[in-house]
């Protein structure tokens, strides 16, 4: 049943495996899949988002470069613009399929539903995306100590 494979493709992803099932089936019933083939455009960089995408199926190029350099592919099992799940944000980058591909749509409106509906899994999302804040902070303050050593 595709139902269940969407829930279980969608149960692999860190974010959404906080979610409890039946948070999971509202999500996978409210998804849209959407068939590429090579070469369509999923998104263009500056669009205001939506939504991210599961890709199912295939690959997406993800490019967002000027400098012509090659674009990251992301392949099945990847979610593609995780915080516009939960966020107004614009698209930072132009995606393409690099050949036939199928991506699940998972709405904001539905993302919020989800948590609307499910105070425990909004509360582990909120823990998850704090922890992962206090993670890159931490990065970011090793990245300054290496800046400021190398201009002493």
């Amino acid at each position: 049943m595709a139902l269940d494979r969407d829930i279980a493709l969608l149960s692999a992803i860190p974010i959404l495996s906080l979610f409890d099932r039946d948070s999971l089936r509202l999500l996978a019933f409210t998804a849209e899949t959407r068939i590429l083939s090579a070469g369509d455009v999923l998104f263009r960089k500056g669009e205001p988002s939506d939504g991210a995408y599961l890709v199912v199926g295939g690959s997406i190029a993800m490019d967002g470069r000027d400098d012509g350099s090659p674009a990251p592919l992301i392949r099945a099992g990847a979610l593609v613009g995780e915080l516009a799940m939960f966020a107004e944000t614009e698209r930072p980058a132009t995606a393409v399929a690099r050949e036939a591909t199928t991506v699940l749509k998972l709405s904001r409106k539905a993302m919020h539903r989800v948590l609307e509906e499910s105070p425990d899994t909004a509360k582990a999302v909120a823990q998850a995306i704090a922890a992962r804040v206090t993670g890159l902070s931490g990065e970011l303050s090793g990245v300054r100590r290496t800046l400021l050593a190398i201009d002493e």
